[in-house]
């Protein structure tokens, strides 16, 4: 991620695993020293996820209450998107409010969006033409199917899967050199 003077992004969240991944993912992103701001409309009521806010709210990061649906204050407040809103888990053709109010707005910024896992609005399987288009991918454990159809920066996030996992899905990862937990595709 690019370190400009104000290196503030927003970090959008839903309510599933991809929502707590995107509250991982703003905590790691203040630790080195971005300004991640949350919008997180409907918190989760498993623990885990609960904890995931907590550490955020500890660690000083604001949480919007509402995301604007004015695309230029969001472009110009932030740098960057992240994209945590659905994930594999989420049929995308039932995409109901607030989500696919968020959907609309995040189609129309012009600032780079990077997505976790499948862009919200995409089916897992094959890649949707009214979701989100982001710049970046970063495909979880393996790229889904859906990924063959994305054009942007891919990486792979990875390395942590068991060669039992791998074997059994057949799914061919790349090596990952010396240390590095994630990879470009």
């Amino acid at each position: 991620l690019p370190l400009k003077k104000q290196p503030t992004l927003l970090v959008v969240c839903g309510p599933e695993q991809n929502g707590s991944i995107g509250l991982v993912c703003a905590r790691h992103l203040r630790m080195f020293e971005y300004e991640p701001t949350i919008f997180y409309p409907k918190r989760s009521s498993q623990s885990l996820h609960q904890d995931f806010t907590v550490q955020c709210e500890k660690m000083d990061i604001p949480f919007l209450s509402y995301l604007p649906t004015e695309v230029q204050l969001l472009n110009d407040a932030y740098n960057l998107v992240i994209d945590a809103i659905m994930g594999p888990e989420t049929e995308h053709k039932e995409v109901k409010e607030p989500y696919a109010g968020m959907l609309v707005t995040l189609k129309q910024v012009k600032i780079p969006i990077v997505s976790v896992d499948v862009p919200s609005g995409w089916d897992v399987d094959e890649p949707a033409k009214d979701g989100i288009n982001p710049e970046v991918l970063i495909s979880l454990t393996a790229p889904k199917k859906c990924a063959t159809g994305f054009s942007g920066n891919h990486f792979l996030a990875g390395r942590f899967l068991p060669y039992d996992i791998q074997k059994k899905f057949e799914l061919n990862l790349p090596e990952f050199p010396g240390t590095e937990c994630v990879i470009e595709l």
